[in-house]
């Protein structure tokens, strides 16, 4: 967020995640829709801005992990393979709302056993989707093909273009 603003307050919505039942393609959008509406409801006057991102993997989506062992084949499902991170993004302020989804590209690395129960001994994946994170240090991504930032759950290039209107 510094990227974008100085200033702001991360307030988390009080919403069940759980009831869409909707595509991936559809999904991060929808449920960045009921968070920014849940916030701007009690903050009538401000702008809000919520994301949700979900990580797709051969046409399921992969939610965050339930425990180590679910963070494990999470991991070993998506080694040597390729993945679509999708941020969802609403943004409700000025006379305006405006709902986007970011795609990204993330392809793996061939993740030896030893890896992945180095990284999930970390407890770093354990609240993250796909049971990853691009930022966490570990040699698990090979490349990608769009937004790093997008990948670690905000696509701020895109909201700097079309929120802020900013080239």
């Amino acid at each position: 967020m510094k990227k974008l603003i100085p200033e702001y307050a991360i307030l988390v919505p009080d919403v069940d995640e759980r009831i869409l039942d909707l595509s991936p393609s559809d999904l991060a959008a929808e449920e960045s829709k009921i968070k920014a509406y849940a916030i701007s409801s009690l903050h009538p006057h401000d702008e809000v801005l919520a994301c949700d991102t979900i990580v797709v993997l051969e046409g399921k989506i992969l939610g965050k992990p339930k425990d180590e062992e679910d963070a494990m084949a999470m991991l070993k499902a998506q080694s040597g393979k390729r993945q679509i991170v999708l941020s969802g993004y609403t943004y409700i302020g000025k006379g305006k709302e405006i709902t986007r989804t970011v795609a990204t590209e993330v392809y793996f690395k061939e993740l030896s056993d030893e890896l992945i129960r180095d990284y999930v001994a970390t407890k770093k994946p354990l609240d993250k989707a796909g049971a990853y994170g691009i930022q966490d240090g570990y040699p698990l991504v090979d490349h990608i093909v769009g937004s790093f930032d997008n990948v670690m759950g905000l696509p701020t290039e895109d909201i700097a273009v079309h929120v802020f209107n900013r080239r």
